[in-house]
């Protein structure tokens, strides 16, 4: 049996008791009521719960407000830094150093991938065959990269993207077959609306939600990969559907294993991760 400790209507408040009591290893509840938002914990977890939230609101009323950290800035040039190495790295690879066999050698060709070049899952998603395909995947990764990073910091946002959209090309080549060849961003994008869906669905689970609730998040990402992903001329609709899928676990992996926002040292290493990642596979592709 639950007993509540806390009642409030401010929902940003709510999640973060909850947060504050998952990283102590407890097992907080949070249901809506008529009074609001009532947290609760199982009986034996009462006296530790309520010694985390004492500690947790002593801290926070020395903080100074939200609205003076730099974390949505911080969010906002994180999308827009993979956007402008997209469009940097398109213009290299047609302008710069045309010379090079960038595609011939980094496209996700299936069948040199099932031989076991698996880096091309990874080099694939850099390029791009013309400037209109570019730049659209540069401002879908500004957008969506930047909501990401606005719930999981923005290097962790970066790798789990990357993740994303790298076993999206690996599924998209055991499912398409040895003759299809694929380039372009698009699975990471589509990669980073999963994220957003398994996290909200992994937030609501945790908030006790059940049902059609906790199962909104999903059912409005498949909405928008309906919207965005199944149109227009050479659309690899299965590289879209699973980058999104590969997405949806990430997230919905991450939602409940960390729970809280990560450290700036984790954010760096997640960061130079996925950055020594990208080019250790071109490293390979090329070398």
């Amino acid at each position: 049996m639950n007993t509540p400790l806390r009642v409030t209507r401010d929902q940003q408040l709510a999640q973060d008791w909850e947060l504050v009591l998952l990283a102590e290893g407890l097992s907080p509840c949070a249901r809506e009521s008529g009074e609001g938002i009532v947290l609760s914990v199982p009986v034996e977890e009462v006296e530790k719960a309520e010694a985390a939230l004492s500690a947790y609101e002593r801290e926070t009323s020395h903080k100074p407000p939200a609205q003076g950290e730099p974390g949505g800035l911080v969010n906002l040039w994180a999308g827009l830094g993979v956007a402008a190495m997209l469009l940097l790295f398109f213009y290299t690879t047609v302008a710069w150093a045309p010379t090079v066999p960038w595609f011939e050698r980094g496209s996700a060709d299936a069948e040199r991938i099932l031989q076991g070049e698996f880096w091309r899952t990874v080099t694939a998603l850099t390029l791009h065959a013309d400037l209109v395909h570019a730049a659209s995947n540069a401002l879908g990764a500004a957008i969506f990269l930047g909501a990401v990073s606005s719930i999981l910091g923005p290097g962790l946002a970066f790798i789990s993207i990357l993740l994303a959209g790298a076993g999206g090309n690996l599924a998209n080549a055991l499912v398409q077959g040895s003759s299809h060849v694929s380039i372009g961003a698009s699975t990471s994008v589509f990669g980073a609306v999963g994220v957003l869906a398994g996290l909200g669905m992994a937030r609501n689970r945790r908030r006790a939600l059940r049902g059609r609730r906790a199962w909104l998040p999903i059912a409005a990402g498949i909405a928008l990969l309906g919207m965005l992903g199944t149109e227009g001329q050479r659309v690899d609709i299965w590289a879209h559907l699973f980058g999104f899928v590969f997405g949806g676990v990430v997230g919905i992996l991450i939602g409940f294993t960390l729970p809280q926002r990560q450290r700036p040292n984790v954010q760096f290493i997640s960061g130079s991760a996925a950055l020594f990642a990208v080019g250790y596979s071109w490293f390979l592709s090329l070398g």
